[in-house]
């Protein structure tokens, strides 16, 4: 009931995802994501602890495919599980279990690496590669965008998506980015709106984080 692409921005080290889902709040349960570290996409019938479990591995030293390794090892149920993971030199790798459902599939790329299930076909998270890839946004998160956007136009899910999310993990400990669509009619299209309008301010809230005497005002009632 997921589709999603992890990656690594070999430009900043940077890793980002985007997400969308047949059920609500997907970024809530499958979006994992840890500055200098990796990331890491727990999705299918959907277990959330599995994406930490990576994520601890990874800052311990194991490379992305030693760290799925380590998660589905504490997993009863791993057949149930597709996982995927990025790690801090952009390896990838990837697990989907034999009771994976609908039509599944994955895809990889340089630093990056897409999957899916209950997909309107195998061709949609090569789409979502390829878009990214061939995407000449400015910016990473405009690029995992691209990559979403040409997922939905290959097809997407078998069935309407509801919700959608990107985030992306820089030098800051938080996520610079953490955009949600939790349900909605066009998630992609929302998704799309809130990283227009995110994006001019990103840098802004960041100063606030660091050097809130630099920070631009932005008229609130107290806010000097």
């Amino acid at each position: 009931m997921t589709f999603s692409l992890a990656a690594r921005d070999p430009a900043t080290g940077a890793f980002g995802m985007v997400l969308s889902s047949s059920s609500p709040a997907v970024a809530s349960r499958c979006l994992h994501l840890r500055p200098g570290v990796g990331a890491a996409a727990s999705q299918n019938v959907t277990n959330p602890a599995l994406g930490p479990l990576v994520l601890e591995a990874l800052a311990a030293g194991a490379d992305a495919a030693s760290a799925l390794d380590r998660a589905l090892a504490e997993d009863a149920r791993p057949e149930h599980r597709q996982l995927t993971v990025v790690d801090a030199a952009g390896r990838v790798a990837h697990f989907s279990g034999a009771r994976a459902l609908g039509t599944h599939a994955v895809a990889t790329g340089p630093q990056a690496v897409a999957a899916g299930n209950m997909l309107a076909g195998p061709e949609v998270v090569q789409a979502m590669v390829d878009a990214y890839r061939d995407s000449t946004a400015t910016t990473f998160e405009a690029r995992l965008l691209d990559g979403f956007l040409g997922a939905v136009a290959a097809g997407g899910e078998a069935g309407p998506v509801r919700s959608a999310g990107l985030a992306v993990v820089e030098d800051a400990a938080w996520r610079v980015t953490d955009l949600r669509v939790d349900d909605a009619d066009d998630p992609a299209a929302e998704l799309a709106r809130l990283l227009d309008l995110w994006l001019p301010q990103k840098r802004d809230y960041l100063t606030r984080a660091l050097d809130p005497e630099a920070a631009p005002s932005y008229g609130v009632p107290g806010d000097l």
